[in-house]
């Protein structure tokens, strides 16, 4: 089953911000958005159309990872 590019995106964001030891809070302020816009991007019911492509980009850059990193499938 393939999965949905906005769930792939969040779950990858969030095991990177946990390897790097960030809280949700910290990436927020980082990356310079909302607390709440970064937990919502990370839960598993983000609904579609929640964040964009520059988005993504802003939070790899603020993560210090490849943007590609956040779209690799889930070891699930």
């Amino acid at each position: 089953m393939e999965q949905d590019i906005y769930y792939l995106v969040g779950q990858n964001i969030k095991k990177q911000r946990k390897l790097k030891g960030l809280t949700q809070l910290q990436l927020a302020n980082k990356s310079y958005f909302s607390y709440e816009f970064i937990r919502k991007i990370e839960s598993k019911s983000a609904c579609r159309n929640t964040f964009s492509l520059d988005t993504v980009d802003k939070i790899a850059k603020a993560l210090d990872v490849d943007v590609r990193l956040l779209f690799e499938p889930l070891d699930e």
